[in-house]
């Protein structure tokens, strides 16, 4: 059991290094430390190291913001078992305790990082590592899956839907997401969501939005190739809904191409008798972002516990940006404009459901806010980590 005080120590360690603009430099102490010492390790990384040092320092932050969980311990070993696409073990994670904490303590200010202060980062540290090497050690199934691309639909100019049919079944479920590596980009593992449950196809589909200055989605939307061999890594994540006979109702929230990991849910429940009502509000800056809409009615059409309200930002597409033409038909929820989280909380705080949200980083934090705002329970909100 962790210390409060030591757990408290390490997140104002972790949010001042965050604030201060220090990321880079913690960031580059730790794979600095690490290599030095242990030089073999530098083969596990990509040879462009700078969106790497970013993801590391968003890592240790979401761990460490949710360490005191209770269902956190079994994240951890999932993120151990994720590693072992690397070729990382057990060992390489408790190799890399002390570069952290130096790492951390080199670049922290020295009146700050006290003898106390020492203590508790080695204490949580070494307890995430062992946790990660648990999960590492323990597992039976591969470090990773293949797959070949199928299909690879360009739905707008910068996002694109790719079908794959894996060489073997990977035990996922709906909901959760799994790294990716494709042939343009090695050894940079991306995290993505299918957007279809399991099935005995072995088919998985991937819905992919083309990120600024990022080294993997703008090769899948615009490189990708039917036959291409792309890598999985195992699955993670927790998002889902309980089913069960008197669980609450549900409301999910979908900004672009987060809708993947909830419509997969949507599809795996269309296959039972029975389920709770489901409110899903989906929504893009325009119409044109709403891409999978036609899919999500289909689905409402046959399942009369689904509800679906688009909601877009700008009504009409901008002349430099041409989307295909929508027509919402009758007996359809109209479309709403508004940002997503203001126009979901018109309707009250939903305090009595269970509640998903799936999109951007920013677009997660604004709907929190706003759900907050309006005295939702958090308690009863689900989302994968930020910038995964």
């Amino acid at each position: 059991m962790l210390d409060p005080q030591a757990l408290a120590r390490v997140r104002a360690g972790v949010a001042s290094a965050l604030s201060d603009d220090g990321a880079d430099t913690v960031a580059g102490a730790f794979y600095a430390r690490l290599f030095a010492e242990y030089p073999d390790f530098r083969g596990f990384f990509p040879a462009a190291m700078d969106q790497q040092r970013h993801r590391l320092l968003r890592a240790v932050d979401h761990v460490v913001r949710h360490l005191d969980d209770r269902d956190f311990l079994p994240f951890l070993h999932q993120l151990g078992r994720d590693h072992r696409k690397h070729g990382l073990t057990g060992a390489h994670f408790l190799a890399a305790q002390n570069a952290l904490v130096d790492a951390f303590r080199t670049t922290a200010d020295p009146d700050v990082w006290t003898d106390e202060t020492d203590a508790a980062w080695r204490r949580v540290v070494s307890m995430i590592c062992n946790s990660m090497a648990v999960g590492a050690d323990t597992e039976d199934l591969p470090p990773y899956w293949g797959a070949t691309v199928v299909e690879h639909h360009r739905v707008l100019d910068d996002l694109a839907i790719v079908r794959l049919q894996t060489d073997a079944d990977i035990p996922f479920a709906a909901g959760q997401y799994l790294s990716v590596q494709i042939p343009q980009r090695p050894r940079m593992w991306r995290y993505l969501s299918p957007a279809i449950a399991p099935n005995d196809y072995r088919g998985i589909e991937f819905h992919v939005r083309r990120v600024s200055a990022g080294w993997v989605s703008p090769a899948i939307v615009s490189e990708t190739t039917v036959g291409d061999r792309w890598l999985l890594g195992p699955p993670l994540g927790g998002l889902s809904v309980d089913t069960s006979p008197g669980s609450e109702d549900v409301l999910m929230i979908a900004g672009g191409t987060g809708i993947a990991p909830l419509r997969a849910q949507l599809m795996d429940m269309a296959m039972r008798s029975r389920n709770p009502r489901v409110h899903l509000f989906v929504g893009g800056e325009y119409p044109s972002d709403l891409y999978d809409l036609d899919t999500l009615w289909n689905l409402a059409r046959t399942n009369p516990w689904l509800t679906i309200v688009p909601v877009v930002e700008q009504p009409e597409e901008p002349w430099w940006r041409p989307g295909p033409a929508r027509e919402f038909p009758p007996g359809m929820n109209h479309t709403m404009v508004g940002k997503l989280g203001q126009v979901v909380t018109r309707f009250g705080s939903w305090a009595d459901r269970q509640i998903q949200v799936c999109g951007s980083p920013s677009m997660v934090r604004t709907t929190l806010y706003a759900l907050r705002k309006v005295g939702t329970p958090m308690q009863n909100v689900q989302h994968d980590p930020l910038g995964q």
